[in-house]
């Protein structure tokens, strides 16, 4: 007879074992490649115009960022010149460096400084000043615009937004965010001088911008709580 101890079944220990997977054929391998260097392109050339958007409403208040660059406010400027804007807004945060060999101590003095010499007629420039903040400056900058238009009465029902290219889209989500209902917002971006915008892959400087301007504008979208 069999004792208990060899009735009992010694389990088995598999490490390995087999199995049936799919994988893609040769044909399948090439048809996933060509669908990926299509998205890629179809990215590649879509995705500045998205970011660079230009989408202007009547009207004749023009807001200005006034951290922009030296030519993008001479483009500002033609607008300006242009179209009948009766009233300026230039906004811009504290001066980084140089605050005490500056004369002025933020960018929305200097962008209004900097339109006058461009031929801006003073009267039509308001400088609204942004407090300084470490983070969501686009965002405090539309805040700051709000609260001075209310409460210096203005009765403004819609603007247009001048900012720099690929930033427009984030800048434009922001303003509106802001603003609306109660004041409709339009963009302008403008046009980049140190790289082509319908390559911009092609320079370091196109992909810094726009690759980081992506990277911003998925953050204003989903974490930006300001």
């Amino acid at each position: 007879m069999r004792t208990k101890q060899e009735n009992k079944k010694i389990p088995k220990i598999r490490l390995i074992k087999r199995q049936e997977i799919w994988m893609l054929t040769i044909q399948g391998w090439v048809i996933l490649f060509a669908l990926l260097a299509y998205l890629l392109t179809f990215l590649f050339s879509n995705l500045y115009p998205f970011l660079a958007v230009t989408s202007p409403i009547k009207s004749d208040v023009l807001v200005i960022e006034g951290w922009i660059k030296d030519d993008e406010l001479k483009q500002a400027a033609v607008q300006i010149e242009k179209n009948p804007y009766y009233q300026v807004f230039t906004t811009g945060i504290p001066v980084p460096t140089g605050f005490y060999l500056a004369e002025y101590n933020n960018f929305a003095k200097i962008a209004a400084v900097s339109l006058e010499k461009m031929g801006v007629p003073k009267e039509k420039i308001i400088v609204v000043p942004t407090p300084g903040v470490i983070k969501d400056r686009t965002q405090a900058a539309a805040v700051a615009l709000s609260q001075y238009l209310s409460q210096n009465n203005f009765q403004i029902k819609t603007v247009n937004l001048f900012t720099a290219d690929a930033h427009a889209r984030r800048s434009w989500f922001l303003f509106k965010k802001i603003l609306t209902p109660q004041i409709k917002v339009g963009v302008i971006a403008s046009q980049p001088g140190n790289y082509n915008p319908q390559k911009w892959w092609s320079s370091s400087e196109g992909v810094r911008t726009v690759i980081s301007e992506l990277i911003a504008y998925i953050y204003a979208l989903f974490v930006s709580t300001l």
